[in-house]
């Protein structure tokens, strides 16, 4: 697994790099958001550890372009900050990161939420299941989901595992309501760190892509106070 490291304080990134070498990661550095994004575009990596106060391009920018950029991978990341402010964790979850971490941290906890995140995608490996609703298929060999509204020509989506996996669980449960900590349980199980209200921005995520108008969602519906549920209707 191939890991791009986006820290400008010379030392910390040598203990991350060190410490993910150690486990047998292929770690790449970058000290600033613009380089960063060119070795992005040259070999996208698997994961990205960002930091949020880098020079050039902060965190959030390089996060939300990176995000922005279609291709074959849509990497994880996990945002590194020295603050711990309630909003900072809120604005870094909205541009696209999949995990927080506040400085300082534990080396032992970093590899271990690494771990999880790249788990992710081997999460619902194995089965050989299409799930269909009136305007979905989801084909879990093939890896696809397929949308057709009305007469309109069907659409494969372009989402991403986890994407992929939130809309299957939806899809395969329609009508029921599911709060954060389910789709936690389900999505990511014993391997989720941090904040459960980053389940809300990949749903959000997930409405973009999905929806007619992310908006006024039709098919991912909140339910005020619990989560969200799943309706197969227009």
């Amino acid at each position: 697994m191939d890991i791009l490291i986006v820290e400008d304080e010379l030392e910390i990134s040598q203990l991350i790099q060190h410490s993910l070498t150690k486990e047998g990661f292929s770690c790449r550095i970058s000290r600033d958001g613009l380089n960063a994004l060119q070795m992005f575009q040259e070999q996208p990596p698997d994961l990205i550890i960002l930091d949020l106060m880098i020079p050039g391009l902060d965190g959030l920018e390089v996060c939300a372009r990176i995000r922005q950029k279609p291709g074959a991978k849509d990497p994880y990341i996990l945002m590194l900050t020295a603050r711990g402010e309630e909003i900072d964790r809120v604005i870094g979850l909205s541009t696209g990161a999949d995990d927080y971490m506040v400085k300082p941290f534990s080396p032992r906890e970093l590899v271990a939420r690494v771990r999880a995140l790249l788990r992710r995608s081997l999460r619902q490996g194995g089965q050989h299941q299409v799930n269909r609703t009136q305007h979905f298929v989801i084909d879990l060999d093939q890896h696809t989901a397929v949308r057709q509204i009305n007469s309109q020509p069907a659409e494969t989506l372009d989402l991403t595992t986890l994407e992929f996996n939130l809309l299957n669980t939806f899809v395969s449960n329609p009508g029921r309501v599911w709060n954060r900590t389910q789709l936690i349980d389900k999505l990511w199980g014993n391997d989720f760190f941090g904040d459960e209200r980053v389940v809300d921005t990949h749903v959000a995520r997930l409405r973009k892509k999905v929806e007619p108008d992310s908006a006024s969602p039709t098919f991912i519906k909140t339910v005020v106070g619990v989560g969200y549920k799943f309706e197969d209707s227009l």
